[in-house]
């Protein structure tokens, strides 16, 4: 029978939990705007994971020059693709932006293309990933 791990679990130090908040606002401001579910999820994961503001605005305020931190584990590795997907999904919308930064997340990781796209069909509730050649974004 396997575990179940919580995110509070496995992001059981501050850098763990900043790092892996910095990656979800870096989806989340992908197509240029923060929606109000994803402004919600993000701040329910920041309570969720107990960040103070003074400790994410420094991420808000320097988002142009930030890029993602892979996490070493491969649990939390796996923990994290599955979040940014739902956070690229939190909107209703699957901007090609935010769908390029979770493939990217998920080669640096060593996931393929096909396991992201099985995981957003997962997490979508089932619905074909409606990118599955996405557009490029100039």
């Amino acid at each position: 029978m396997s575990e179940t791990h919580s995110l509070e679990d496995v992001l059981n130090t501050p850098q763990k939990k900043l790092a892996f908040f910095q990656n979800l606002v870096l989806v989340a401001a992908a197509d240029g705007q923060l929606s109000t579910e994803e402004g919600d999820f993000l701040l329910q994961i920041g309570n969720k994971l107990g960040l103070k503001p003074e400790e994410v605005m420094p991420i808000a305020d320097n988002l142009g020059v930030l890029s993602f931190i892979v996490p070493a584990e491969g649990l939390q590795r796996t923990l994290e693709l599955q979040t940014l997907v739902q956070m690229m999904l939190e909107d209703g919308q699957l901007d090609a932006r935010e769908y390029g930064l979770c493939q990217e997340y998920a080669m640096r990781i060593g996931y393929s293309k096909s396991i992201l796209d099985d995981m957003v069909s997962q997490l979508a509730g089932g619905e074909p990933n409606p990118y599955p050649n996405p557009p490029t974004v100039n």
